[in-house]
């Protein structure tokens, strides 16, 4: 059975400024998202599932799914802040959406082969989703078996403000034992790479650490898993204003408590993307080469 692919597409994109998801940085007007489900249909992915707002699935439907007709089945769901379990309210006050793990429950209903997921405004490269693919149509019919694509460090900063990145620490056996998420990551005037601690600290880090790009792999149980977690959660933390329910917080609980495995598949592709509005030019430019090297073409759909 052939995977399926979903995407984190629901974001607000704070910090750049705008639905970057929309943006168009292709020689055609192509997002960064069409480049993403371009990859996964040569890799063998079966469908797509696109998490997003109500507030712009018009613009949505209208500016990107008539580009995948015939191309590969696609289905949509929504994250809002009033999508919870039967019992549960929303805190009046609440503004903030309530984490990718969260969104990623949105599209149980939707899902029941190995999966996918990554987010819509990360350019990953083609060997990312070839791996990807491979992998989850060796675990087809496994529970339990998840991976996560370990990019290189060094091959993930912005040049335009620092990153937020999950160091994973990996054992012998490339699976993954922890992800720590690191803050203000950036690369110093002598070419190192530092992170800033909770007391402003620079904390060195080395070129290859293995870091996460939120491109993970799992079967279908784990969304059984993360409901009830999501439920304790919320129990929890769910009359906190800022609280999120994260992917990396879902996949380190599983792992420490020996319930599932998360392999580290290595990519040496270089990862871009848009975390700030500068970096559309540099990510425009690296696309054009790739397509002058004749990794894409010209205009991906026709």
């Amino acid at each position: 059975m052939k995977p399926t692919l979903v995407v984190l597409a629901a974001g607000m994109g704070s910090r750049y400024g705008g639905l970057k998801q929309l943006d168009g940085i292709g020689p055609n007007g192509e997002t960064i998202m069409d480049y993403s489900v371009y990859d996964a249909i040569r890799a063998g992915f079966k469908k797509v599932v696109f998490i997003i707002r109500h507030s712009f699935e018009e613009e949505f439907k209208k500016q990107v799914l008539t580009k995948y007709n015939n191309k590969i089945e696609v289905e949509i769901v929504f994250q809002e802040l009033d999508s919870l379990p039967q019992g549960y309210q929303c805190p009046p006050e609440r503004v903030k959406p309530w984490g990718t793990n969260h969104a990623l429950l949105m599209a149980k209903d939707v899902v029941n082969t190995p999966f996918a997921v990554i987010n819509a405004d990360d350019f990953y490269g083609a060997e990312s989703f070839q791996i990807l693919a491979r992998f989850l149509q060796s675990v087809n019919g496994c529970s339990g078996v998840y991976c996560m694509v370990g990019y290189q460090l060094g091959n993930t900063l912005s040049e335009n403000g620092v990153v937020s990145r999950g160091e994973c620490r990996i054992n012998a056996q490339q699976q993954l034992i922890e992800i720590n998420e690191r803050t203000k990551i950036a690369r110093a005037a002598d070419n190192t790479i530092y992170y800033e601690d909770e007391n402003a600290l620079k904390i060195p880090l080395d070129e290859t650490t293995p870091v996460s790009m939120n491109m993970w792999g799992f079967t279908p149980d784990y969304f059984n898993y993360s409901q009830e977690a999501f439920i304790n959660f919320l129990n929890e933390k769910g009359n906190e204003l800022k609280s999120e329910f994260f992917i990396p917080i879902m996949v380190n609980e599983l792992i420490t408590k020996g319930k599932v495995t998360c392999q580290v598949l290595e990519t040496h592709d270089q990862w871009f993307g848009v975390t700030y509005s500068q970096d559309k030019q540099n990510t425009v430019e690296r696309l054009n080469k790739l397509i002058q090297d004749n990794i894409y073409p010209h205009n991906l759909w026709t």
